[in-house]
């Protein structure tokens, strides 16, 4: 008998032990490849997760207590990287609960968000070894829930969720990135960049496999995509956007040019609320 997608994919989003996550979520990827795991129709419904699985550190604060420090020094260096390795602990856990959650989906949905769980897992312990490198390691600093938090209010439905957190919080990753290697080769640290080029490749492929999904929706619903997304962005009081918009690699992930001059100007994106963003 095959085991069921759904609960395989929730065992590893409450996974607490960040190995346990790792393992899981790699076992699951190459289960479903085989053919051992199958999306089961009996499945009982998703169930609502406030926050899912994680390690008692770091300690989660509200955005604006999150200390800023200056690359100078390595711990500002350790920093900056732990920043970041938090954002990808956090995408392992958006993946799994898209895939999870929403049912309403062909099969390939749900392998895909499979695929990608296993390749942020991939670029999590890529950085995390790195920071390990610096002397430092995971839930070493304290970081922020602003993800996850996003993730909570679209669990209602899948296409505020494609819009709002992979076509708009994950897409901003692809904005500032490139801002991010500058200052870690100003600050010294080359293999830390060439590590986020690994991701940023991977990354547009992660906002793709969202746009794909947010404009399935919109076709299934008689919506026009950019109309709609506008107003998500404002029900939902998104983040504004980061300038400047890395548009070559959003035009890669399915965004197109009246849409990116939109984004540019920030005519269609609220001031956002206190302690929102990414």
């Amino acid at each position: 008998m095959l085991d069921d997608l759904y609960l395989r994919a929730h065992d590893c989003l409450m996974a607490c032990d960040v190995a346990a996550k790792l393992a899981g979520v790699d076992a699951l990827r190459r289960d479903l490849l085989d053919g051992r795991v199958a999306a089961s129709g009996n499945a009982a419904a998703a169930v609502s997760i406030a926050a899912p699985g994680r390690p008692a550190r770091p300690l989660l604060v509200d955005p604006r207590a999150v200390p800023q420090r200056r690359l100078g020094s390595a711990v500002g260096r350790a920093a900056l990287i732990h920043a970041v390795v938090h954002i990808e602990f956090n995408a392992i856990n958006l993946a799994l609960d898209h895939a999870y959650r929403f049912r309403e989906f062909p099969v390939e949905y749900a392998a895909g968000w499979i695929a990608v769980a296993a390749e942020e897992a991939h670029h999590f312990s890529l950085l995390r070894a790195h920071l390990r490198g610096l002397g430092f390691d995971y839930g070493d600093f304290p970081a922020h829930d602003g993800l996850w938090q996003m993730n909570f209010k679209t669990a209602h439905d899948p296409l505020a969720r494609m819009a709002l957190v992979p076509r708009t919080l994950e897409a901003r990753g692809l904005d500032v990135t490139p801002a991010i290697q500058a200052r870690l080769e100003a600050a010294g640290d080359s293999a830390a960049a060439r590590l986020l080029d690994i991701i940023l490749a991977d990354e547009v492929g992660h906002v793709a496999l969202g746009d794909r999904w947010f404009r399935w929706l919109c076709q299934a619903r008689g919506l026009i995509p950019e109309i709609e997304f506008r107003r998500l962005l404002g029900e939902y009081h998104a983040p504004r956007t980061v300038l400047p918009l890395n548009r070559a690699a959003r035009r890669l992930a399915g965004f197109g040019e009246n849409e990116l001059d939109s984004l540019e100007a920030g005519a269609n994106f609220p001031p956002p609320p206190q302690g929102s963003g990414q």
